[in-house]
């Protein structure tokens, strides 16, 4: 990891900004939103929650300790650190969480009531267009600080492992999609401006390249076995809190434990296929 080749940087950057940038197509998405059939999305955040488990337990914790593991002989002080790493991941997420007013947090699962006061033919005549204008802006402000940390995370898996970094964009890049909606219905629905909403959305995904280049050249002085494990412990356990605590919950509210199910086990199944796939290119 000493050695980064410029086309391994820009596959990775790469990676991240259309990770980061499927927000945008949430707030096209959005423009369209007036059919009430959300099974299809049930189904992708719970297939986004399957990928983000599997290779995070299948993966990632297994090169975090490894890297551990080249610096300290005995095993057991590698799987201490390791675990350390990765609830100090969903610590991190947490803390990001509780900073972050509940009404305007993407991670924050909406009730079904809540729901549909997003939908553009509900209750809009009802809501002063200033107050929701108001909503969706600081839910892209609160997205762009959950995709800082996200964003990091797929570049530097990128950096270590393309099959790991394009997984996590992937999933990432699903994830991204119904956070882009959330901040463009609002402020559509307020202004009428289509451009005004799509540019707000996208920017809230720009949080993630951004996070990215700052964490790789901060860290990029001190990269080395140490810095790998406890990124990629960190990276786990984002990844699960995420699955757990917004793509699960969100994937049920949009549609039933079936598809949420159903999404899982086929995030698995194709995460597991594909993982064996790249071993064997």
């Amino acid at each position: 990891m000493q050695d980064i080749s410029f086309e391994t940087f820009l596959f990775a950057f790469t990676l991240t900004l259309l990770a980061g940038f499927s927000t945008s197509i949430g707030a096209v998405l959005a423009f369209f939103s007036k059919s009430k059939n959300y099974t299809i999305l049930s189904i992708g955040m719970g297939f986004s929650a399957g990928v983000m488990i599997y290779v995070s337990f299948m993966e990632i914790l297994i090169k975090s300790k490894a890297s551990f593991a080249e610096l300290y002989s005995g095993q057991i002080m590698g799987e201490l650190l390791t675990v350390v790493c990765f609830f100090a991941g969903i610590a991190l997420s947490a803390f990001i969480d509780k900073v972050i007013p509940e009404d305007v947090n993407p991670h924050e699962t909406k009730s079904n009531s809540e729901l549909l006061e997003l939908k553009p033919d509900m209750q809009s005549s009802l809501i002063k267009n200033s107050a929701l204008k108001r909503t969706g802006i600081f839910t892209a402000l609160a997205i762009g600080i959950h995709n800082f940390p996200e964003g990091f995370a797929t570049f530097v898996s990128a950096l270590e492992s393309p099959s790991i970094g394009i997984s996590i964009a992937f999933a990432i890049a699903i994830h991204n999609i119904p956070e882009g909606m959330a901040v463009s219905l609002p402020i559509y629905h307020a202004t009428g401006n289509k451009k005004s909403a799509f540019w707000y959305a996208t920017l809230s995904g720009f949080a993630e390249p951004v996070g990215a280049l700052v964490g790789f050249f901060f860290l990029l002085p001190f990269m080395g076995d140490a810095t790998l494990g406890i990124t990629f412990g960190l990276v786990a356990g984002i990844m699960v809190y995420i699955s757990f605590d917004e793509l699960l919950p969100a994937a049920r509210v949009y549609g039933s434990a079936h598809t949420t199910i159903a999404g899982i086990t086929l995030g698995m199944f194709v995460m597991a296929l594909s993982l064996i796939g790249f071993k064997l290119v």
